[in-house]
């Protein structure tokens, strides 16, 4: 029987992702699961890319920033290294702070979503999540917490 789960936490920025993902892996931790956390866009150098578009160190078109949250993904998952496939083979329970349901979402708006669900299909097929999480408060709650906890604002 498998013991070693997947699970992605979804919702908008200020939803409270981060912190939940830090206090279910303490208590998974707690009943004697290995744990690996981690996010989207990632801290690989194309994550890197991403997350300078959306500070305004760089610009860029929205159908690139779509094909860039693609190939993260897809690192995300192979990455001999540390990708979420490596790890959950290793034992690791894997929390993720959002994964491809969070494309549909903020790429809709710009793209057509059928082509942001079949860009982001190869993903799905390696690895869909045993349990999402999505995280439900309002825009208003949202931007208070960013306000206050943040300095700067991001793209989307």
């Amino acid at each position: 029987m498998k013991k070693n789960l997947f699970i992605a936490l979804e919702g908008i920025d200020g939803s409270g992702k981060s912190t939940q993902v830090k206090l279910l892996k303490k208590k998974l931790e707690g009943a004697g699961l290995k744990v690996y956390t981690t996010c989207e866009p990632t801290d690989s150098p194309i994550g890197k890319i991403i997350r300078d578009i959306f500070s305004g160190r760089m610009e860029a078109d929205h159908r690139t920033i779509a094909g860039l949250f693609v190939a993260d993904r897809l690192d995300h998952l192979l990455n001999k290294k540390n990708g979420i496939l490596k790890m959950l083979e290793e034992g690791h329970t894997v929390i993720t702070d959002r994964y491809y349901l969070s494309s549909y979402a903020y790429q809709s708006p710009h793209m057509d979503l059928d082509w942001v669900i079949q860009a982001n299909s190869l993903s799905a097929e390696l690895l869909r999540p045993d349990l999402n999480v999505y995280i439900d408060i309002s825009a208003e709650i949202s931007v208070a917490r960013i306000a206050k906890g943040r300095e700067t604002t991001e793209l989307y």
